[in-house]
């Protein structure tokens, strides 16, 4: 049904015949039926008791007539929205909104005809109507081409048949792709046109839909006309008209028969006006409005481009009548379309004004009840909390006795461990020298070579644990003398002075440092904390073992890592190691003693530095420890 073309060939509304036609179609029912169901609902909406299907009857009755009275249409279309707005029956509402955009499509006015079929398509959505979806996105392409938007109608298009993919009963998809096709061949590759057509025949011939079939066989027709075909297209049209006539499709046949006027008018203009003359006769006979007005027309324009003024005259006569016609009825009908536009668009806005207002009222008295009972808690949390607050008075003021006592009684037993610590190590330091001395005698008996031995090495670490106990600071509160310390002079002093005990256990200690840094703090001290790492590292590594130490700068921090190959820090004791007199203490590979102390001092020496020290470790594979200060300023 595209428009036809020719020097004697006036535009004919196309597009307002193929919504026509798409309408026509979509009502499911042949001409000759219609009057019947008109006939038939008529009857039976006083008889339907159930609201829901009553709105369902008016909406199908607003379908029914727009073809010949677009005011019963829209009266009927109201009905059944006030209805089903009242029972907020969605479907319903649904329905209706398209049924507007048709009225308004019909008026020729396709700003509220967007309008409308827009809120059918959203109420479609909502109620996931996925059929009455593309139908409603197929009459918005339709608008958007009216008005002269064809990348929207396109995309419109594409939307609805993508839409379409999904749909189980998908009989509108043929008439989807037919409006495509007849609206937008030049969307489509020229050869590709005869696939889309047999796509869209193939979809109506499995719902048995005559009406799309004959109009394919038009549009078959009129790819044949645009290729060159003209004879083969000619005759195909004149087949689908018969088939229309035959099958009483007598608003489809009255546009293929326009078409065959339209083509013969170039060549032939006795057949175009036979073919003209057989449409109107149709037309007046079914009533058919629109066609009544524009077949008169297109023969005025016919006969006047021929100079047959008569003729022209006569349809002039026909064409001014009708005009005169359609206004009274316009005027009498009572109706007006854009007054009631304005108002269901300023009823809208009054039920959103509305909703606002009442969700607002809902808020604010939820508000109003939630300070009431937030006010009515924190009055008793507030009592509760005076009563709380004085317990809690109470217990801090015995705390703070029990913690003065405490820290008393602490410094009592630090200052009690130093002095048995100092007694002790004069008569033990005597027992080891004296046992340093008897040992390597090759005169005393093996028994007693043994319990020497014995003597030598329990006085030896008796030693060790008095002066950690000496060295250990019990308050927690480590004194720092600050002074510029030599990292590398630091690390390599280490290496040097712990080399000799690693060479006891064939191990080798490895250096890398090099930063050429100094950073404030205790040397003695910080000596001390990587001594005791160095030495756990010595000590938990098996014999032959590489223990590596390492300085870097890293983000304006120094970071010194003691790395070795050793036993690893089982898991379960991993969050105890920093703890005095720790029970995750172990011996050494070869025995050696532990007394928990090392890791605790250098933890309290590192954080009075404000620094950090942490480890990893994997059991069996090796440990890492990490130990991060600040740098010196300047």
């Amino acid at each position: 049904m595209p428009p036809s073309a020719g020097p004697l060939t006036v535009f004919f509304d196309m597009k307002k015949l193929t919504v026509l036609f798409s309408f026509m179609v979509l009502l499911t029912t042949v001409c000759y039926g219609q009057i019947e169901d008109i006939k038939k609902l008529q009857k039976q909406l006083p008889l339907i008791t159930d609201s829901m299907r009553y709105v369902d009857a008016l909406n199908r009755m607003a379908m029914l007539l727009y073809e010949n009275n677009v005011d019963s249409t829209f009266s009927y279309t109201e009905r059944a929205r006030s209805i089903a707005e009242r029972l907020q029956y969605q479907k319903g509402k649904a329905d209706a909104a398209n049924n507007l955009g048709i009225v308004y499509d019909m008026k020729g006015n396709l700003q509220l005809a967007l309008r409308y079929y827009n809120d059918g398509y959203n109420r479609f959505k909502a109620i996931n109507d996925t059929a009455d979806m593309v139908q409603a996105i197929m009459n918005i392409a339709m608008v958007y081409q009216e008005i002269g938007k064809d990348k929207k109608a396109v995309n419109s298009f594409k939307s609805a048949i993508e839409i379409g993919k999904g749909i189980s009963r998908d009989s509108i998809m043929s008439l989807v792709w037919y409006n495509y096709l007849i609206l937008y061949p030049g969307s489509f590759a020229k050869d590709s046109i005869p696939f889309y057509i047999n796509k869209a025949r193939q979809i109506a011939t499995k719902y048995k839909d005559k009406r799309v079939l004959l109009a394919i066989e038009q549009l078959t027709a009129d790819n044949y006309i645009k290729n060159g075909q003209k004879d083969k297209g000619v005759a195909l049209l004149q087949q689908a008209a018969a088939g229309a006539l035959k099958n009483n499709l007598n608003y489809l046949s009255l546009d293929i028969i326009i078409e065959l006027g339209d083509s013969f008018a170039p060549t032939d203009s006795g057949m175009a006006v036979s073919y003209y003359k057989q449409a109107l006769n149709i037309a007046q006979r079914k009533k058919y409005a629109v066609y009544i007005e524009s077949i008169p027309k297109k023969l005025y324009d016919f006969y006047t481009a021929r100079k047959d003024t008569a003729k022209a005259f006569f349809y002039s006569q026909q064409l001014l009548k009708l005009h005169e016609e359609q206004e009274k009825v316009e005027n009498n009908s009572g109706i007006d379309f854009i007054e009631y536009a304005l108002k269901d668009q300023e009823l809208e806005a009054a039920q959103g004004q509305s909703k606002f207002e009442l969700k607002f009222l809902i808020v604010t008295v939820f508000i109003c009840g939630l300070m009431v009972v937030i006010l009515v808690i924190l009055w008793r949390n507030w009592k509760q909390l005076r009563k709380t607050s004085d317990a809690l008075r109470l217990q801090f003021e015995q705390s703070e006795s029990t913690m003065e006592a405490l820290e008393v009684m602490n410094n009592d037993y630090s200052r009690l461990i130093k002095i048995v610590a100092h007694d002790l190590r004069n008569p033990i330091s005597a027992i080891s020298t004296i046992s340093d001395m008897l040992h390597p005698d090759e005169n005393l008996p093996a028994d007693m070579k043994e319990l020497m031995s014995l003597v030598q090495v329990s006085s030896k670490n008796s030693l060790d644990l008095i002066n950690e106990l000496l060295e250990t600071d019990f308050d927690q509160h480590q004194k720092i003398k600050l002074e510029q310390v030599n990292v590398d002079e630091m690390l390599h002093q280490c290496i040097s002075l712990l080399s000799f005990r690693a060479k006891d256990k064939n191990q080798q200690l490895t250096l890398n440092s090099n930063v050429h840094v100094k950073i404030k703090g205790e040397y003695e001290k910080l000596w001390r904390v990587m001594n005791n790492l160095i030495v756990n590292a010595i000590k938990f590594s098996p014999e032959g073992a590489q223990v590596y130490v390492e300085s870097r700068i890293v983000e304006s921090k120094l970071l010194i890592t003691v790395n070795d190959a050793g036993l690893g820090i089982p898991v379960d004791i991993q969050n105890r190691i920093f703890d005095p007199f720790t029970s995750a203490k172990r011996a050494g590979t070869q025995g050696e003693q532990a007394f928990g102390l090392g890791l605790y001092i250098s933890k309290q020496i590192i954080e009075a530095h404000n620094g950090k020290i942490w480890f990893e470790s994997q059991p069996g594979k090796g440990t890492t420890f990490y130990v991060e200060l600040p740098l010196a300023d300047g």
